[in-house]
């Protein structure tokens, strides 16, 4: 199973959840709600879930080994790293079109 796209839906600045993501496998098959996680100085996804009666969570969906989960985690987190310089940028942009105009 190839991974085909990588989108970052959303960017947080607080807290430890950075990002959500949706992942398209072979362009046939998309999980959306991965999460884009920092915790003890790393980051990594964790996968979309549902809350049980215990109020524990179960993943919904899941990769079953561990070298697949690193390939999706990075894939993810590569994404996840250029939608962050380009939010960077866009705001810098932003930033020196203000000052442009503010001092016309």
């Amino acid at each position: 199973m190839n991974i085909t796209d990588v989108k970052i839906r959303k960017l947080f600045e607080d807290g430890p959840m950075k990002a959500i993501a949706s992942v398209t496998f072979d362009d046939q098959l998309a999980v959306h709600d991965i999460k884009v996680i920092y915790a003890r100085d790393k980051y990594f996804i964790v996968m979309p879930s549902r809350k049980n009666a215990d109020g524990t969570f179960r993943d919904i969906v899941h990769p079953i080994n561990g070298a697949f989960r690193s390939e999706l985690e990075t894939a993810v987190i590569q994404a996840y790293d250029g939608a962050l310089a380009l939010a960077q940028t866009e705001a810098i942009s932003d930033g020196q079109a203000d000052d442009d105009s503010a001092g016309k």
